[in-house]
């Protein structure tokens, strides 16, 4: 049985730097393999870290901060939302996406909320 995983797509500065014609050849491979086996979702690349906010209520206030955040090592660089038959497969199939390359890939199995079971 089929699970869907959300895939986030992080900046690593220990990564490997591609040239944009690999990093395009290799998303398109990844794309044209996912696709085939109807792996694929919804996905894509986000802005940068300065174009970004931060939003928290704490003691019945909004607390809304422009980005960049000095905390961050890491930056969340886009998503996507694949199927596959396990995490692990998921993993293979997502050793082949550049950013597994360039970053690092967090795999996050989607579940169900308490009360939405039936």
């Amino acid at each position: 049985m089929s699970s869907k995983y959300l895939v986030i797509h992080m900046s690593d500065p220990t990564g490997t730097q591609l040239d944009q014609s690999e990093d395009r050849a290799m998303l398109e491979r990844w794309v044209a393999e996912g696709e085939h086996a109807e792996r694929l979702s919804a996905g894509g690349p986000v802005a940068g870290p300065e174009r970004a906010k931060s939003v928290a209520v704490r003691d019945g206030r909004t607390l809304i901060t422009d980005g960049p955040f000095p905390e961050f090592k890491e930056w969340f660089a886009g998503y996507d939302l694949i199927t596959a038959d396990s995490i692990e497969e998921a993993a293979e199939y997502m050793a082949k996406h550049p950013v597994a390359v360039l970053g690092r890939i967090y795999i996050l199995p989607m579940v169900t909320l308490p009360w939405d079971r039936d």
